[in-house]
């Protein structure tokens, strides 16, 4: 049985630019850091960012990030910071979702629950 999410790694070309993404860009708090390895508190989800040779992007996994505020805030802000939003905010039953992606091309999403 799966009781939840213990970690998520998400391959990284350049780690001193992913963690200053991860860590200075959506502001969460970075725990380890070195060359080949960084770890990344979530709201205590490990987000392990692993050093590889090429990019993942476009498939695979996506992480999806929940505002501390309202979603319109965080697209406003993240976009100040030079994040591309390709999309607008998607309003589905389920909640409001908008894809991004980090500097190595992997898929990231802000949620919103419904209210």
């Amino acid at each position: 049985m799966i009781k939840g999410v213990a970690a998520v790694w998400v391959p990284v070309t350049d780690m001193t630019r992913a963690v200053q993404f991860y860590g200075d860009t959506l502001g969460l708090n970075v725990t380890e850091h070195d060359g080949d390895w960084s770890e990344v508190d979530a709201n205590g989800l490990k987000i392990g960012l692993n050093s590889s040779e090429s990019p993942a992007g476009d498939g695979g996994a996506a992480i999806a990030f929940q505002p501390g505020g309202d979603i319109e805030e965080e697209v406003e802000r993240l976009k100040g910071e030079g994040v591309e939003f390709p999309d607008g905010i998607a309003d589905q039953p389920w909640g409001r979702i908008v894809t991004f992606k980090d500097p190595d091309g992997n898929d990231l999403q802000l949620f919103q629950p419904p209210q």
